[in-house]
């Protein structure tokens, strides 16, 4: 295989199109909107935390959602009318629960090993991304949720990543800024944060230095592959416009579903919205009062980002609803009253409010590797931890690719006269 096509313009797409190439293969990406990096990769919490690779597989997530069902404004909001894709999902995340541990484990791993290939070709390629390794701090208020961290600690040691319990008068010390009363913490000193959307465009820019073609502002509708072939028709003034590579890798967010479909494959993602506020400091008193650590509220699932100098970042919760992407009010009312309780000192006059579809897999793990047919691969459901996870994944796709490829020319080699 020589001519690869990237399907997906986000964290996922971009970054498996740039380790490709660096490979050497002729990549084209194709992506739907005008830029990259325009829908889950806009503005997520811009977290890169190894410390928040616990998986959801844990029956207190069940509970917490029986119990949120009709709160409108609750953390984790499951929408009760069934379909049979939400019912498929939640029965397979059930199915997972016995492997909470272990995948949590390999979550970390994953997690840690991510960073020197995301460190390394920021560098490498000059990318300014509002970049601070200030660490992350989780925060707890009551002795529950203290206690549980601790056991999710031994997990995550087991995956290479050391943390600490902290004090509330540690993490006083450790973030000034933050008000309010705490049962403890827990601080991972080599987490950090960013802009997962100015790293994108940044990355998509010197793969394109790198050969890649971008193909933005096309809409897929459809693909299929023989096993030797793989064609993708996108959409044309008059009729499909079809292209043909010797392989494809499916990164496609929440869309892999349906395209994983017409290859022949079952890639179960379901698109967990999530929520983010960007609130603009626009004066003195703002940019002091805001906080330069990276935090994690686990009772309100919310983490949060400073972005440079005048912009914070707090997202999370998460709603199984569809594909919606509405952005509700009584879903962003309390990330803004968060803002004021814990920071009030920060002015929240001026606040941009988004919405984006996480792809999640029924047991948290991102979809890497090879599909039935030679010639297809999937980078994709990534969940919560997309840009956390994606410098990895793109590396092991990239790997199973390249081998793929080395052994299609073995072969070739090989054949009878």
């Amino acid at each position: 295989m020589k001519t690869i096509a990237v399907i997906g313009g986000g964290i996922t797409g971009v970054t498996t199109a740039y380790s490709l190439a660096k490979r050497g293969f002729a990549v084209t990406l194709f992506e739907r909107h005008r830029y990259a990096a325009m829908e889950t990769s806009f503005a997520n919490g811009g977290q890169l935390s190894a410390s928040n690779a616990e998986v959801w597989t844990h029956w207190s997530t069940i509970l917490k959602g029986m119990k949120w069902m009709l709160k409108s404004d609750a953390p984790l909001l499951v929408n009760p009318a069934p379909t049979w894709h939400k019912l498929s999902w939640f029965a397979e995340f059930i199915a997972a629960m016995p492997h909470y541990e272990r995948n949590t484990v390999e979550t970390a791993r994953l997690a840690v090993a991510a960073r020197q290939h995301l460190f390394a070709w920021a560098q490498e390629e000059g990318i300014d991304f509002d970049l601070k390794k200030e660490g992350i701090l989780h925060i707890y208020r009551d002795k529950k949720g203290f206690d549980h961290a601790g056991r999710v600690s031994q997990m995550l040691a087991k995956g290479g990543l050391p943390r600490r319990a902290v004090t509330p008068e540690e993490m006083k010390a450790i973030e000034p800024t933050l008000a309010g009363t705490y049962y403890g913490g827990y601080f991972t000193e080599s987490d950090s944060t960013g802009d997962i959307h100015k790293f994108t465009h940044g990355l998509a820019a010197a793969a394109e230095r790198l050969g890649v073609k971008t193909l933005y502002g096309q809409n897929v509708q459809s693909v299929r592959s023989d096993g030797q072939q793989a064609v993708i028709t996108v959409a044309g003034d008059e009729g499909g416009v079809v292209h043909t590579f010797d392989g494809m890798v499916v990164c496609a967010g929440v869309a892999s579903r349906d395209f994983a479909s017409q290859l022949g494959d079952r890639v179960n993602i379901y698109p967990v919205k999530g929520y983010s506020i960007t609130v603009n400091l626009n004066d003195e008193q703002s940019q002091a009062g805001a906080p330069n650590v990276s935090l994690l509220d686990d009772e309100t699932k919310l983490v949060t980002s400073r972005l440079g100098l005048n912009r914070f970042r707090v997202a999370g919760t998460a709603e199984f609803n569809g594909v919606d992407r509405d952005i509700r009010a009584d879903r962003i009312r309390p990330l803004i009253e968060w803002v004021e309780q814990c920071f009030p000192k920060i002015n929240t006059r001026s606040v941009v409010p988004w919405a984006g579809l996480r792809p999640m897999m029924p047991n948290m793990m991102p979809r890497v590797g090879r599909g039935s047919k030679a010639n297809v691969f999937y980078n994709t459901g990534h969940g919560h931890l997309g840009w956390t996870l994606s410098a990895v994944t793109a590396d092991m796709v990239g790997n199973v690719v390249q081998e793929a490829s080395r052994s299609v020319r073995q072969a070739g080699m090989f054949q009878p006269a």
